[in-house]
């Protein structure tokens, strides 16, 4: 799936309730998922044009001349509504893999004689901890919600929406940790292997699974944590 696939399909749900012009569309995304991941103006009307020119949006009336530049709202089609529709219906596919930069970190430092693999394993650990702990304090006060939606008198909608995308953060890190844990655990177990074959004077075997498999997370994983 395009990392745009996303952005693209929430646009859509969201013009699914009424039509919206692209500076609205933004405003209402990052509220909904508590300012996590945000947009900009430039990238909500580059997939409207896309949406429209696929059918599956049109622009309704003249433009809003309460912008500077103006803004032209946009509604649903048919086949609009359609895609909405199927992509409630659709689980979210699996059929690339996004491209995690820690992994990839982790997989080359450990093919490379000069990188102290522990050290960035330990550097990394030391922020994602700090990481998670920002999270769970965020989680246990409510506090920190950019886009306002977790604050005190919100709608209880808007409240969920918050707490399921700060979930969705917690639970990466915490996975994100453990795997830590585990290349470590692998790292020592090939010293300890590199060091018995070095005193017995056997070659040593080359431990091409040195590196598991990272846990999944989210692309637009992005995401990022709320500041």
């Amino acid at each position: 799936m395009s990392p745009s696939q996303p952005i693209r399909h929430s646009l859509l749900a969201l013009l699914a309730e009424e039509p919206m012009y692209g500076a609205r569309l933004r405003t209402e995304f990052e509220a909904r998922t508590g300012g996590t991941w945000p947009l900009n103006v430039g990238q909500v009307y580059t997939t409207l044009a896309r949406l429209e020119r696929d059918g599956m949006v049109e622009a309704e009336g003249q433009a809003d001349a309460s912008e500077e530049q103006g803004t032209i709202s946009y509604r649903l089609t048919q086949q609009g509504r359609e895609e909405v529709a199927r992509w409630w219906g659709s689980p979210v596919g699996r059929d690339t893999t996004p491209r995690n930069e820690l992994a990839i970190k982790l997989a080359l430092a450990v093919t490379m004689r000069d990188v102290d693999v522990a050290a960035v394993v330990q550097t990394q650990r030391t922020a994602t901890v700090r990481h998670l702990q920002e999270l769970t304090r965020l989680k246990a006060t409510g506090a920190g919600d950019p886009a306002g939606t977790a604050t005190a008198g919100a709608e209880p909608a808007a409240d969920l929406a918050w707490q399921l995308v700060l979930d969705n953060l917690v639970y990466t890190a915490e996975a994100e940790v453990r795997w830590l844990d585990h290349v470590e655990s692998r790292l020592a177990r090939r010293a300890r292997a590199t060091q018995a074959a070095r005193t017995t004077g056997m070659p040593e075997a080359a431990d091409r699974s040195a590196l598991p498999s990272p846990a999944p997370q989210e692309s637009e994983h992005a995401g990022g944590s709320p500041r």
